[in-house]
């Protein structure tokens, strides 16, 4: 199990890594998918289970991001010194099996528990998926490679909130679940049995450090602060907004739910792979002038999507709201290449997966554990003012994250040449 090739890397042809690079996509799909599905599926099973919007802000924050984001950090670590292929295999299998178990929850305390088993499947998922992705592509590359991967975001959640709101309205929200879990179970096996482990850069036996030694790399790097808790802003915003924009356009807009799966998958989909796929090839392009591109690319991003976020929740229209959503949701998705990049240059090559891991810890207990419970909580404080549209406003007072995050991000870019590791 043990990956022993450390030494110098055989050449390794286009057809494997980009068949290895297409299974990644399609676990990472099915990672969002089953991330992703619960925002759809929040108004029957708030109906079914008498959820409030605090309720359901917990389980589509807390409930997740805590055991995932810290949980990454031992798995990366793992994944620094053992197989990559194993460890993405078995988290696969886990957060399926307990995305099958959130269809047959009986109450909150049920669904709270396997959307924990969730979380602590997919902290295993991504880490050393970037760790391969930086073995198998050469560096002139791997912004674009990153970014490509990162396509199983917008795949996978516009693939959750369609699928699930067909499946809800045709069948219910219990099998919406347990279908997308036993997807994920059978692939686990054919995913381990296609994928190799390359052979590890030439100076990853050198580099690779204990994760203490790695902690003590990142808190020593402004770069790693800035980007973390930079991109951690943005991404309060983007979760919580993904999360709630469902309830929004079904109290706002009063849209049933086969229209807003429909309106959003498209969002998803054509926003997302917009958004990463000039993320992806802006930071190979301008990357390769100066180091600081990787930082200000998503800050000028940030800096335009709360305004264009803004007119997009005023708008009055479905129509007028899914097209004014496009651009902000692209732009607020520019970052994943470059900051990716950056960070995989923050460490020596051993020790990547677990600098992308602390990464994560810090991005996802902000994103993920804050943006769908801090939306959920001020829709709820804001219900007796503004009534069906508190979430419209809650959403409008959020915007401001994007501020502090471009801000954080043009820091960055100051200090990014510093401490960069080739």
């Amino acid at each position: 199990m043990r990956n022993e090739t450390l030494k110098q890397p055989a050449e390794r042809g286009d057809r494997s890594r980009h068949v290895a690079l297409a299974l990644l996509i399609l676990v990472y799909t099915l990672n969002f998918l089953d991330r992703q599905i619960l925002s759809i599926l929040k108004e029957p099973i708030a109906a079914d289970l008498h959820l409030s919007d605090t309720d359901l802000g917990l389980l589509g924050g807390f409930a997740f991001a805590l055991f995932y984001s810290v949980l990454a950090i031992p798995a990366a670590w793992l994944a620094d010194r053992f197989s990559r292929v194993w460890i993405i295999t078995a988290g696969l299998f886990l957060w399926s099996l307990f995305t099958a178990l959130c269809g047959m929850a009986t109450g909150f305390a049920v669904l709270f528990v396997a959307r924990m088993g969730v979380g602590v499947g997919e902290a295993g998922g991504v880490a050393p998926a970037y760790s391969l992705i930086a073995d198998y592509f050469p560096p002139r590359a791997q912004a674009r490679a990153l970014a490509i991967y990162s396509f199983g975001i917008p795949i996978g959640s516009a693939a959750g909130v369609l699928f699930g709101g067909l499946v809800a309205n045709a069948i219910d929200w219990r099998f919406a679940f347990l279908a997308i879990g036993a997807f994920g179970v059978l692939l686990a096996p054919a995913f381990r049995l296609l994928v190799r482990d390359p052979p590890r850069q030439a100076t990853a036996a050198a580099g690779q450090l204990g994760l203490a030694a790695v902690a003590r790399l990142a808190a020593g790097k402004p770069t790693f602060w800035l980007l973390a808790f930079g991109c951690g802003c943005s991404s309060l915003v983007a979760y919580g907004l993904m999360y709630w924009l469902p309830t929004f356009l079904a109290r706002t807009l009063h849209m049933d739910i086969v229209a807003r799966s429909q309106l959003l998958a498209a969002v998803l989909f054509f926003g997302g792979i917009a958004g990463m796929g000039a993320g992806g090839w802006l930071g190979d392009k301008l990357g390769s002038r100066g180091k600081r591109a990787y930082a200000l690319i998503p800050a000028v991003a940030f800096l335009l999507s709360a305004p264009l976020y803004a007119l997009a929740i005023l708008a009055r229209t479905p129509l007028e709201t899914f097209l004014l959503l496009l651009l902000p949701y692209a732009l607020a998705l520019v970052w994943l290449g470059p900051v990716l990049t950056a960070v995989q240059h923050l460490a020596p090559a051993g020790s990547r997966s677990t600098m992308s891991a602390l990464f994560l810890l810090v991005n996802n207990l902000i994103g993920l554990g804050l943006g769908p419970y801090f939306f959920g909580r001020l829709s709820d404080a804001l219900m007796p003012t503004y009534a069906a549209d508190s979430i419209k406003y809650a959403f409008l007072f959020g915007l401001g994250f994007y501020l502090v995050a471009a801000v954080l991000l043009y820091f960055a870019s100051r200090r990014i040449a510093r401490d960069w590791v080739e």
